[in-house]
């Protein structure tokens, strides 16, 4: 077993080999003064199962042509199997034909990676689950709901917690964090988006006076949406909202939209690796995934369960 990292997620990649006690594949992973990515491997991998680990967030073109091209050098070098590790897999919102004539282009993206070399998937709270059909190969999308709970648990209790999906799409997300918070109460914001990175609140649906608020999602962008709600369901009673999200994206000014915000705290894994304005941020806090990843990648590697993680 070896682990390639590409530069998507360096922190992340070293800390899953640290849990792992092993160390990085020796790699140069760089470019030509046109820009042009160049990969040389430094040691041998022939025969060997390797673990590429690379998320492709922003510059998300820059990282997806990171990782075929990795790829495509551990496939020359004649690694015996090449699992893509993508604890954040982008253009995942582009999951279905949007309007007339637009692309679906995280099926364009999953055909790359297969036709790249890879022959396993690996990652983390998928914006949909049916992108795993999208591969031609197993994938495996793992949960931080577990991750979450723990932290929720440890620092806020379960006491008078209730979990609100900020849109009825992720109810089922919201159910699976709830259900290992004891079954605790659950609630929905009812928005309506008007335009593209835009969302207006309509109401609340279920009873949030008198409760600590726990926002969960699977992606930050704007951060327009979780904003808007912790508004909502300050309005309509709650004591506190704190948000936990599997990626954050915050682009733009999204940081300086969760400070001016009634979010208490914005808590997100390190899928993604943090931008200057995340770490420098008092309400945004990381969490860490990377022994999440660490004990899927071995137990593939061993050929065991990798779903009684989640059991």
């Amino acid at each position: 077993m070896k682990i390639l990292a590409g530069n998507g997620n360096p922190e992340l990649a070293k800390a899953i080999a640290a849990y792992l006690d092993m160390p990085l594949t020796h790699a140069s992973v760089r470019r030509f003064a046109d820009e042009e990515i160049f990969v040389e491997i430094h040691e041998n991998v022939r025969g060997e199962d390797v673990f590429v680990v690379q998320p492709t967030s922003a510059p998300a073109n820059d990282n997806l042509m990171e990782l075929l091209i990795c790829m495509d050098a551990l496939k020359r070098a004649s690694a015996r199997r090449i699992t893509a590790v993508i604890p954040y897999f982008g253009y995942a919102r582009q999951d279905r034909k949007s309007g007339s004539r637009t692309p679906i282009s995280a099926k364009l993206v999953a055909d790359l990676i297969t036709t790249a070399g890879a022959n396993r998937v690996l990652s983390l709270d998928l914006h949909a689950g049916q992108i795993q059909g999208f591969f031609n190969i197993p994938t495996d999308n793992l949960f931080g709901a577990p991750v979450m709970a723990a932290d929720i648990t440890a620092r806020m209790g379960v006491q008078d917690v209730m979990v609100v999906s900020p849109d009825v799409g992720g109810v089922v997300r919201a159910r699976a964090l709830a259900k290992r918070l004891g079954n605790a109460p659950l609630a929905i914001v009812d928005k309506r988006r008007e335009r593209p990175g835009e969302s207006e609140v309509m109401n609340i649906i279920g009873d949030v006076r008198g409760r600590r608020c726990v926002l969960v999602d699977d992606i930050v962008d704007s951060a327009g949406t979780l904003c808007n709600a912790a508004a909502a369901l300050m309005e309509a009673g709650a004591t506190s909202v704190t948000a936990y999200v599997s990626h954050g994206v915050l682009s733009g000014g999204a940081v300086a939209r969760v400070d001016a915000s009634t979010l208490a705290e914005l808590v997100v894994t390190d899928s993604i690796s943090p931008t200057d304005a995340v770490r420098a941020s008092s309400r945004v806090r990381l969490i860490t995934i990377a022994p999440l990843f660490a004990e899927a990648m071995r137990r593939t590697s061993e050929e065991s369960s990798v779903s009684s993680l989640f059991d």
